[in-house]
């Protein structure tokens, strides 16, 4: 008898036990990678990592909302090893918001996996697997494989079996529904009987976030998950704050994370959602509909110089906080790209800048006028109520600091002198009284945002820096343009539209721990442009053309 065939009369004699430890490892994956796991292996399972895993290899659908540091990742990952292992042929796709983010994530669990667990090597053709910028691809010997996919448009027409979404939470249900959701199709089993297993948990799709904001289309798909695992309909919906992790010592301390918490340059609402799991925001009474608000994010990355061609204007917002830790001017600057008629085709915010805490009124104005050198605006316009007025008072004034010397600016709608010698080809400052147009200026915000013109930087996560960007204070100005739009998300989730008996529109803050700083300043650049810039210039028709010319 060769070996072939003994090993074939082997496994004939054995195939019970194989059966059975196939279907018990496919369902308890936590005791698959204690078997597997080295004893002198640091790496342990917890009780509710031991439940996350069990829950993704046994329902159709997880939806999973875990805070900051849980260690999400690498458990998702670890289902997708185990998955690949104990379903042959199984093709199974990691997506994120880019495929840069998606490869990335994989590469760096791949390698944690790897040297927690070295018998998974085993089970891997090393030489086929794949790990660039845009891509990552991991081979399994039984012909298994796992590859990224991007939670946009060009991932439509792609199929896999499984399908694992990361940040779900900054999805919107059009393009699930048009691009992910028809991506998983069922596995067909190996071997001469192949065909689909009812068994099987086919047309598997999971989703793993931190919590984003109520009323937004995942809020829907997690209330819809909780519902279904209530009857008992294949889905399961899990989630946690920060102090399961921290009662297990995973992560940081209780201590670390309750400094966050209490930081009063943190953002209140982006704590509720990154760490306490709560789905931020309100549904009663929203200032806007918070999808709406999420799809203006479009802006792939912060421009710290100007386009040529694109008009650029400036929104200043001064320095008024509850908090006095957070007492700071916000800068928001916006890019505007018009259609042939002169009309605004969009408005981009391109940077958000918010100055050290304290800084006086000549620092600030010094700071503007530098921004100006860069982006040369067309006009800059702040609230001429209460500390306005100090900040007005510093820009129409002539400056100097060191070998930097600025001309006094002048403004376009008031009666006030410039004091020192004057900037001609300053910008008009435009000193805005928002006390008596405050309807007008929140009709004007929603109408951005529902028209489309508005864009917003994507979320800080999504930032794929170029390699030409060297510089490391340019990279921390990037970083730090897209971490305040995220805080204008949080900060606009937390207004509540008060309507008035006389027709007027007001707004209030849901949270005063969350200010509105970067609001305001963005609300008053959109007014303005809104007001005094969104002008169509109706050209002539050929026909006027010619009777213009013609001489009677």
């Amino acid at each position: 008898m060769n070996d072939n065939e003994s090993y074939k009369d082997e496994l004939s004699k054995n195939i019970d036990k194989w059966i059975f430890f196939i279907q018990y490892y496919r369902f308890y994956p936590d005791l698959f990678y204690d078997l597997i796991s080295p004893k002198k292996s640091r790496m342990r399972l917890d009780m509710d990592q031991r439940v996350f895993l069990r829950a993704l290899s046994r329902y159709i659908s997880v939806y999973a909302c875990f805070p900051r540091a849980y260690g999400k990742t690498l458990l998702e990952v670890m289902g997708i090893f185990h998955s690949c292992i104990f379903y042959p042929g199984l093709q199974v796709a990691l997506s994120a918001q880019t495929k840069n983010n998606a490869a990335s994530i994989l590469h760096e669990k791949y390698d944690e996996i790897l040297k927690w667990f070295p018998l998974m090597k085993n089970e891997i053709v090393e030489k086929e697997n794949h790990f660039g910028q845009t891509d990552a691809v991991i081979v399994f010997k039984n012909g298994s494989k796992c590859n990224v996919l991007a939670n946009q448009q060009t991932s439509k027409g792609q199929r896999r079996h499984h399908l694992m979404i990361e940040e779900s939470a900054l999805l919107n249900n059009a393009l699930f529904k048009d691009v992910l959701e028809p991506i998983p199709v069922p596995r067909i089993t190996v071997g001469q009987l192949a065909q689909k297993n009812k068994w099987e948990n086919n047309n598997q799709i999971h989703f793993l976030t931190t919590t984003g904001f109520v009323g937004s289309d995942e809020y829907i798909r997690c209330c819809d998950t909780l519902d279904s695992m209530i009857n008992n309909e294949g889905k399961c919906c899990l989630g946690a704050s920060w102090r399961l992790p921290c009662y297990f010592n995973r992560g940081d301390t209780k201590a670390q994370i309750l400094a966050k918490k209490n930081d009063p340059t943190s953002s209140y609402i982006s704590f509720l959602r990154n760490y306490e799991e709560e789905w931020a925001g309100n549904i009663d009474g929203a200032l806007i509909n918070i999808n709406s608000l999420l799809d203006c994010r479009t802006y792939s990355m912060a421009e710290l110089v100007p386009k040529k061609d694109y008009e650029y204007y400036l929104g200043v917002d001064v320095a008024r906080s509850n908090n006095n830790a957070r007492n700071r001017t916000t800068l928001v600057i916006i890019q505007i790209e018009r259609n042939n008629n002169n009309s605004i085709r969009e408005a981009s915010v391109v940077n958000i800048i918010i100055p050290q805490n304290g800084e006086n009124f000549n620092t600030q104005a010094l700071l503007i006028k530098r921004m100006h050198n860069i982006y040369n605006f067309k006009a800059v316009v702040y609230d001429d109520n209460g500390l306005g007025k100090g900040l007005r008072d510093a820009l129409m004034q002539e400056q100097h600091n060191g070998s930097e010397h600025y001309l006094a600016w002048d403004t376009i709608n008031t009666e006030d002198e410039p004091d020192g010698k004057l900037d001609k080809e300053a910008p008009i400052l435009f000193a805005l009284v928002a006390s008596g147009i405050q309807t007008d200026i929140l009709v004007s915000f929603i109408d951005m945002i529902e028209s489309g013109i508005l864009k917003l930087l994507v979320p800080e996560r999504m930032l794929n820096i170029p390699k030409n960007v060297k510089k490391q204070n340019d990279i921390l100005n990037i970083r730090a343009a897209h971490i305040n739009t995220d805080i204008l998300i949080d900060e606009v989730s937390n207004l509540k539209r008060v309507d008035k008996p006389n027709g007027k529109m007001a707004i209030e803050q849901v949270s005063l721990k969350t200010d509105k700083d970067i609001f305001s300043a963005l609300s008053y650049i959109l007014y303005y442009l809104n007001k005094y810039e969104n002008k169509k210039i109706e050209k002539k028709s050929d026909l006027d053309t010619l009777l213009s010319y013609t001489i009677f």
